[in-house]
């Protein structure tokens, strides 16, 4: 069975600056897969998902899903249909009048009629326990409470595989143990980019950091470290 995602060689420049910030920069996720992306602000973790999704052409360079090469807008555009891509600025997910209309606007468009694409929207928010949200608009919500909407909006598409670009900003820890549980209960194949090791250590299983326009697989480690809680202890725990 090929990879679920491959890609190979990506060269890319910024326009208007003579450095390229990715380098042959290659990645190969396998079915079940699950791969945490770290690497410093501006070093083209974001861009490389454009590329992946179509969204932006590379300079040099191959994109794959299931061994077969995506090129052509055509091609990108059936990819698209089976990922789901939760965007840095949740915002830019969110254009409806209500959450409920943004979260039944994908599977509306994939074909569903209006009283099932309904009924998928509210099963997928009371999964994330949004429920008290569907009668809101989108301009009314908290940072995090964006997040978890838009996440929500591309969930109930039910994609193969999902993009999760810095998914934990503007979560409180109340959110972001609601996406977790949401990540690991769908079990889908993802690429997660996050400076959070502590959520990619629980999100994942593989991982990666991208540096100098190239990508290194890093191995697991374990560490110990002392922390301290400004406010009595009441029992938790930071998992293995």
């Amino acid at each position: 069975m090929p990879p679920l995602l491959q890609l190979d060689a990506i060269h890319y420049s910024y326009p208007g600056r003579d450095a390229a910030v990715l380098r042959g920069a290659g990645l190969v996720l396998e079915p079940g897969s699950r791969l945490g992306l770290s690497g410093a602000n501006g070093s083209g973790k974001s861009t490389l998902l454009h590329i992946a999704a179509g969204l932006v052409r590379p300079k040099g360079g191959i994109v794959r899903f299931k061994g077969g090469v995506c090129a052509t807008e055509k091609e990108f555009a059936a990819f698209r249909l089976r990922l789901g891509y939760l965007l840095q600025n949740a915002e830019d997910q969110l254009f409806c009048p209500t959450v409920l209309e943004d979260v039944a606007f994908g599977p509306y468009n994939q074909g569903h009629g209006k009283a099932e694409a309904e009924r998928i929207a509210r099963e997928t928010l009371e999964e994330l326990e949004l429920s008290r949200l569907a009668g809101a608009s989108g301009n009314s919500l908290s940072g995090g409470e964006k997040k978890m909407a838009a996440l929500a909006s591309i969930l109930s598409m039910r994609p193969e595989l999902l993009f999760l670009d810095e998914p934990t900003n503007d979560l409180d820890p109340e959110s972001r143990a609601k996406l977790l549980a949401a990540l690991k209960r769908r079990a889908l194949p993802c690429v997660v980019i996050s400076h959070d090791w502590d959520f990619l250590s629980e999100a994942c299983t593989e991982f990666c950091v991208l540096k100098d326009g190239v990508i290194s697989c890093l191995p697991p480690t374990t560490h110990q470290h002392v922390h301290v809680h400004p406010a009595p202890d009441s029992g938790h725990s930071h998992g293995v």
